[in-house]
Parts: structure tokens; C-alpha cells; sequence
């Protein structure tokens, strides 16, 4: 039933994006050669400008597509959506002037068309899109078109699960029954309890369950055949969550191995071409960058030899992939005679015991006295970090990723080996989702995420939110 409701939620959003592109032909169209006085390159009908529209529309819903934008996932990631429907909305543009250009069959009356015809198809995508989410998210909230769910399990995951879902209005599933321990059950909700599974399989059709989720495996193999058995039985959706997240996370395979099925389980899904990829767009964004602010780059040191005198950069030992060290390059913001030791033995030869404290539990302190006020200026305004782009440019860091953290902290650092299973970066997570004002653990919980969930997607967002965080300085210190 719910797989019905998917295919047919894709199926409408193809027919809208094919109404409000066709839209945005004709209002294109209509601004640039009715409405718009001056001459045209071209006289070419409306019925024809349309009749082409119509023979590369096909191609287009096919390049929206293959971005995975009828995907069942697309929806829960506004951003991911967005920006996918811009690359859309570009390529669909390209393909019908690249059809102008291999027909020799003039499409455009006007050069203004295809630009009002991309910003039109893009805007319109986008708004019908939102529109269509919140119409359903609202049946959701209404008990239309949502799973009735079946949830087993006996783990701290199972109780993350039901608690996370009966929070989330909008999740498309709703749950009717559990099945494990009764302590993990969230506090007044109207929710089946089942301690043994086998009761809670027989209640299946009497209430009506869409879906199951299992989110460990019994020691006895009938059991857990049994819950497959039941939702194949019933033509409902099975689905297993490992308790584990080092299952889920990362890059996993399958592969078949003496005849067995095999799981091979990766740190990261930053490997192969993943790593080439990323090391390619590292190097063209970083080389242009540099053309960009080397003027900034050049003022900066001037007046850094003006208003903070002695040494211009601030070097210091960090690690990186493989916990391997290397030499870090910031604008110095400390006064010259600073930054040679430990922050917090600093601090309490300052006699700032206070400070030495907050350090040692944050990694950072709101107000440094050591940090001069030409620096406070570079440091609030992100300038003391453009040296890093020469660390991009030789390797040692990536433009995202974990900060590269001092060797001192590694004894604070939990699962080491997975922060750093990938090369640190310029900006992260961590600095886009609070930056200071997160504590050192929450750091580290983020940094870890995008270790384990790496993408190509994920750091072009996290780089645009960058500039987004440095323009209101949200977090700087």
C-alpha cells in the first residue's frame, strides 16, 4: 500500500514539474516577446516555441531523475532538493539550447527567453515542490497516506526509534504496535505493547499494519525468520535497522565470498573516486580562491607588520588523516610571545586559573587575553584562517572536513580512528551548526558524522553555510 503511495506521490510530482516548466516556457515567452518592446533576434510563432518545448520536455524529467529528484528520500532534505533542482533546471536549459544548436532549428526567439525560462523553471520547481511536501506532511498529520508501523526490538536504538518518530509529525509513518520491553515506550501515546514478538505478529492484519521495522536479530534464526515470514506473508514493508551504527554509516559492500554473501563495512564513504573527487574540487575551488583574495592577502600581511609586529603566521604542529602531523598556517591573532606552549599552562602563568579551566573542558574560551585587538578583528571576521588555503593546496587538509585538532587533544578524543579516517578540513560541520558555542564532545559527535556520511552534496552545503556563518558572524571568537 505505501509503495503504491510512493510511486504514485512520484508520478505527480513529474506531472507538476512538467506543468510548471511548460509554465515557465510560456510566461518566458510571453514577458520577452509580448510584453517587451525591443526587436528580436528571431520571429518564431508561439505554437512553434511550444512544439519544441514539448520535444525536449521528456529529456528534462529524465535529467531531473537521474538527481534522484523522485527519489522516496529527496524530500527529507530541503537543501539537497534545492540545490538539485537549480543543476535541473540548468541542464534542462542546456539540452534545449544544445537541440538549437544540433537541429539548426532556431528555439529562442530572444536570448532574455532562455534566461527568463531557467530562472522561471527553477523558482516555479521549487515553490510547487514545497507545496506539494506541505500538503503532504499535512495528511500525514491528519493519519492519511502514513505507515501504520509495527516496531520490534530490545535496544537503546529501539527506544531512539519510537521516541524520535512520535516526536516527528511529519515522518509519513505512525506507530500502532511495539513489540520488546515496555520501559522503552514513550509516556502517553496510544501504542499496542507486546512483550513476545510472536503476539504481536498475529495482530498484523486486525490493525491494519503497512510496515515493520526490526532493529536487532534474535540468538534463535526461526524467530527472526518468523518476523520476515509474517511481513512477506501480509505484502507489508520489512525493514532492519542495525543497533549498531558502524553498519549504516560509512561506505558498506556486498559481495559474495566462498559462496556466501558478504557485508564489508568502511569507515568512510570517502574512498576510491570519492577521495579523487574531492581532492580534484579541493584543488579548482582553492586555486581560485587564491586569485580572488590574494589582494586581501597582501593587505592583511601589511597590516599585520603595522598593528601586531613580530612573526606574520601562527604555525602549529596538528594531525590530520591517519592521526599524521603536519604544520598548520593561520594569521598570528596572539601577541608574538604567545602560542608557544599549552593554552591552559598560558593561562595559569597569567594566573587565570579560570580560563585554564574553561579550556580544558571547551578547547576554547570566550575571551582570550592573549589574542591583541588586531587580532580579535582577523579572528571575528574568519580572516586569521585564509593561510589554510596553502595547506589545501599541499595536501594537508581538505577544504571540508574535521578540524584538525592539537596532539594533546587526542587522548580526549573518542573514536580517533574514525575522525580522523578522513583528511581535516578548512571548515566542518561543527563550524556551521553553532562553531563556538558548541562544546568540545558535540564537536567531535559532528565531526564524526560527516567522517562517516561523507558526500559530495554534503560539502558543497557545508561551504556555502560557511560564507552564510562568516558574513553574520555567527560563533566567531
Amino acid at each position: 500500500m505505501h509503495v503504491r503511495n510512493n510511486v504514485f506521490y512520484s508520478l505527480v510530482l513529474i506531472t507538476l514539474d512538467l506543468f510548471v516548466i511548460a509554465l515557465a516556457f510560456t510566461l518566458a515567452y510571453i514577458v520577452r516577446v509580448q510584453l517587451d518592446p525591443r526587436p528580436l533576434i528571431v520571429q518564431i510563432a508561439a505554437q512553434d516555441f511550444f512544439i519544441t518545448f514539448l520535444s525536449v520536455a521528456p529529456l528534462w524529467i529524465i535529467t531531473l531523475g537521474a538527481l534522484g529528484l523522485y527519489d522516496r528520500n529527496i524530500r527529507n532534505n530541503k537543501t539537497n532538493e534545492t540545490v538539485k533542482l537549480l543543476i535541473g533546471s540548468l541542464i534542462g536549459i542546456l539540452l534545449v539550447i544544445g537541440y538549437e544548436f544540433v537541429t539548426g532549428h532556431k528555439v529562442f526567439p530572444a536570448r532574455l527567453v532562455a534566461v527568463y525560462a531557467f530562472i522561471g523553471s527553477f523558482v516555479l520547481l521549487v515553490a510547487s515542490r514545497t507545496f506539494v511536501h506541505s500538503f503532504r506532511r499535512w495528511l500525514f498529520n491528519l493519519g492519511y497516506g502514513a505507515h501504520r508501523l509495527l516496531v520490534i526490538g530490545s535496544t537503546e536504538t529501539t527506544r531512539d526509534l519510537l521516541h524520535e518518530l512520535v516526536r516527528s509529525k511529519h515522518s509519513g509513518y505512525h506507530i500502532s504496535a511495539f513489540a520488546g520491553p515496555k520501559k522503552y515506550l514513550p509516556q502517553n501515546h496510544d501504542i499496542a505493547h507486546y512483550p513476545r514478538v510472536e503476539r504481536a505478529l498475529n495482530i498484523i492484519k486486525p490493525l491494519h499494519i503497512t510496515a515493520i521495522i526490526q532493529t536487532d536479530l534474535y540468538e534463535d534464526a526461526n524467530k527472526n525468520d518468523q518476523i520476515l515470514g509474517a511481513a512477506q506473508t501480509n505484502h507489508i514493508a520489512y525493514n532492519f535497522i542495525p543497533g549498531q551504527a558502524e553498519f549504516y554509516t560509512g561506505k558498506n559492500t556486498v559481495d559474495v565470498f566462498l559462496g556466501y554473501p558478504m557485508i564489508s563495512v568502511s569507515q568512510t564513504p570517502l574512498i576510491g573516486w570519492g577521495e579523487i573527487v574531492k581532492r580534484i574540487f579541493d584543488l579548482i575551488i582553492t586555486v581560485l580562491l587564491l586569485l580572488l583574495l590574494s589582494p586581501i592577502l597582501l593587505l592583511i600581511v601589511l597590516l599585520q607588520k603595522i598593528f601586531n609586529p613580530g612573526p606574520i603566521l601562527y604555525k602549529s604542529e596538528r594531525l590530520s588523516r591517519y592521526s599524521d602531523s603536519f604544520t598548520l598556517y593561520k594569521f598570528r591573532s596572539m601577541d608574538a610571545k604567545y602560542g608557544k606552549k599549552d593554552a591552559a599552562e598560558e593561562f595559569r602563568d597569567l594566573g587565570r586559573e579560570d580560563l585554564a579551566e574553561e579550556y580544558e573542558v571547551n578547547r576554547k574560551v570566550k575571551n582570550d587575553p592573549r589574542i591583541t585587538w588586531f587580532g580579535r578583528f582577523l579572528r571575528s571576521t574568519s580572516i586569521d584562517e585564509l593561510p589554510q588555503i596553502f595547506n589545501v593546496i599541499k595536501g594537508d587538509l581538505s577544504l571540508v572536513g574535521p578540524r584538525p585538532i592539537l596532539p594533546q587533544e587526542m587522548k580526549l578524543v573518542r573514536k580517533a580512528s574514525l575522525l580522523h579516517s578522513v583528511k581535516s578540513g578548512v571548515t566542518g560541520l561543527w563550524q556551521v551548526s553553532g562553531r563556538s558555542n558548541l562544546s568540545f564532545e558535540k564537536r567531535i559527535e559532528l565531526e564524526i558524522y560527516y567522517a562517516q556520511n561523507w558526500s559530495l552534496w554534503l560539502d558543497v552545503k557545508i561551504l556555502l553555510k560557511t560564507l552564510w556563518v562568516v558574513i553574520i558572524k555567527h560563533g566567531a571568537k
